[in-house]
């Protein structure tokens, strides 16, 4: 509310100060009538302002709600075509899987060179799907990260290193999906 300047020859609400008790009171109920007036006017300015708020909140929300829905959606669809990519990705190792089988009079050299073909397809499936060996050279330094130490075994080289590889480790996305197994040179 702004304030008015009080005129010489009136009260500070503004009513003259030779007026009559009657004319103050009708000047009087007169400002508070205005005065309710602007309060009523202030009253429905913030009401509609609330309810525009209320408004943008619910939405908000609502959008919210929306894009989380949306997000789960998505991850569920990626992890459905992520297996479906992985699996086509097999397809062709299991089709040379039963194409050797299916050979009835397959000689030992016959069967060698198609399970050696397999194993190239297998390691060529996994490898297109990110899934990465984890084969340490001898004498490399011990990763806990990435081998696991089945024991510690006394060696001809640097401590704390792999003296034998008993299983293949691997990773996919540079996560370790099965450590290496190795054996581990003792300290001197």
């Amino acid at each position: 509310m702004s304030e008015t300047p009080i005129q010489p020859g009136t009260s500070p609400d503004g009513i003259p100060a030779d007026a009559s008790p009657e004319e103050r009171e009708a000047a009087q109920a007169a400002n508070e009538a205005q005065a309710l007036s602007q309060a009523q006017g202030e009253i429905i300015i913030l009401q509609a302002k609330n309810a525009e708020l209320a408004e943008q909140y619910l939405r908000a929300q609502a959008d919210m709600q929306n894009t989380r829905r949306r997000a789960e959606e998505e991850m569920a669809k990626a992890r459905r075509f992520a297996v479906e990519s992985f699996a086509e990705n097999l397809l062709p190792v299991l089709d040379s899987l039963e194409a050797g089988l299916a050979i009835q009079e397959a000689t030992p050299q016959a069967i060698r060179e198609g399970a050696e073909a397999t194993l190239r397809q297998l390691k060529s499936a996994l490898e297109r799907s990110k899934v990465i060996e984890i084969n340490p050279a001898v004498a490399a330094k011990f990763d806990p990260h990435q081998h696991q130490a089945i024991s510690v075994v006394p060696a001809e080289q640097e401590p704390n290193t792999v003296v034998t590889v008993l299983q293949k480790g691997y990773s996919i996305a540079e996560r370790i999906l099965r450590p290496a197994l190795v054996t581990v040179s003792a300290p001197k």
